[in-house]
């Protein structure tokens, strides 16, 4: 017999945007339930890590949670150029710490969690609204009545696919990449190499963690290419292209293996009772596909909104809205814009790429983060067209505005 639950507020997925949810939910007042289905928190890594020290700061995760990264680093088949900063701008993240000290913050401020819990079904009521969703766990099946859910259970969305209100995504990059203990790297220098022998449509990267261990790994663009990124992936390192080879000895410690969706923000995200969020929303950045912090931060937001929705007794798509008005005021435009960029990364030559480097070279640090942040303000564009009088990059930043 299935064992049944009833809470105020259920989140399905244990990952960034789900534990940020059930966080902000509970210290909000609401009784929630935090739903994921490996054994235990980031059991499984998929993401390679990389975000913005002004997030970190922003989210109080701790300082042994991240290594900060202060050099960018970019190869091309024939041009090598580094951005130097004198502050660490970016970071790499201990992704398997920082999710389970995120979900550790909201089990300590009364979320309960249930891991080795595989979502199956939803419940729903006569008109056909989401009010729970069924379970298989290792004490057999449970059912979760809920007012309000939260899908943040990333790019397979199993809620909203379950309610048959969003289709898999056209459009994602596949990245497959080594943890690997080296013998030397510059412990704040990240690589980013691109052209045809890296990736067809998409780039490699090197993130240092510290303590001598990087990451490597190769991110595809789907449907671009049907280059499969861990097979290209053992031909970088096998070969040792580029700064690899400087590496020296590697040994590796762990494979991970990612999806992420770059449709745009393409989906609508609250439906009555029910608000998606992370992955499961499409919140990504298009430039280097990296979404950690928008999950945190607008997972936050979307448990803020629900426990606020439940508090008036008003579930429906009009009364959870706020929380899609926030996100899209906030990124919306950005993430449009960043696609442009994109769009014309996917078409460079080898040749296009060398030159493309030396439009980057001409950026301040600053400016370099904005823009590989997809934080295009119309302020930040008229500084950069007034610091780079240069064509090239009148050219790259006219179309960041749109301009034909």
């Amino acid at each position: 017999m299935a064992k049944e639950y009833h809470y105020d507020l259920v989140v399905v997925g244990g990952g960034p945007a789900g534990s940020s949810a059930a966080y902000a939910a509970v210290k909000n007042g609401s009784k929630v339930a935090l739903i994921e289905k490996e054994s235990s928190i980031a059991e499984t890594v998929r993401t390679s890590g990389v975000t913005w020290i002004q997030n970190i700061k922003e989210f109080g995760i701790p300082d042994d949670c991240f290594n900060p990264i202060k050099k960018f680093s970019f190869c091309s088949p024939n041009n090598e150029v580094t951005i130097r900063d004198t502050i660490p701008r970016a970071a790499v993240l201990d992704v398997r710490k920082t999710y389970r000290w995120l979900a550790e913050e909201a089990k300590q401020s009364g979320a309960d969690i249930f891991t080795k819990m595989n979502i199956k079904e939803v419940i729903k009521n006569q008109n056909g609204d989401i009010v729970g969703v069924k379970g298989i766990g290792e004490e057999g099946e449970a059912v979760f009545h809920s007012k309000i859910i939260i899908d943040a259970s990333g790019f397979q969305s199993t809620v909203s696919k379950a309610m048959g209100l969003v289709s898999q995504w056209n459009r994602f990059g596949a990245g497959a990449e080594y943890e690997m203990k080296v013998e030397n790297t510059e412990e704040d220098t990240w690589w980013l190499m691109v052209g045809q022998e890296y990736s067809p449509a998409g780039y490699a990267w090197i993130f240092p963690l510290g303590n001598n261990i990087v990451r490597i790994g190769v991110g595809v663009g789907k449907p671009e290419s049907n280059v499969d990124p861990t097979v290209r992936l053992k031909e970088i390192i096998e070969k040792k292209l580029g700064p690899i080879k400087k590496l020296g000895k590697l040994t590796e410690m762990e494979f991970h293996y990612g999806l992420i969706p770059n449709d745009g923000l393409s989906r609508k995200t609250v439906f009555n009772n029910l608000i998606l969020v992370g992955d499961s929303a499409g919140q990504a950045n298009p430039l280097v596909l990296e979404g950690i912090r928008y999950a945190i931060k607008f997972g936050r937001v979307a448990g803020k909104v629900a426990s606020q929705a439940i508090k008036t007794g008003k579930t429906d798509k009009d009364a959870l809205y706020p929380y899609e008005e926030n996100w899209r005021k906030e990124i919306e435009s950005k993430i449009n814009s960043a696609g442009k960029v994109q769009d014309r990364w996917i078409g460079l030559s080898d040749e296009e790429w060398d030159k493309e480097l030396d439009i980057i070279n001409e950026l301040k640090p600053e400016e370099f983060i904005d823009f590989i942040k997809a934080d295009f303000g119309l302020s930040n564009m008229i500084k950069l067209a007034t610091h780079h009088p240069k064509l090239a990059v009148r050219q790259l930043f006219s179309l960041v505005k749109g301009k034909k």
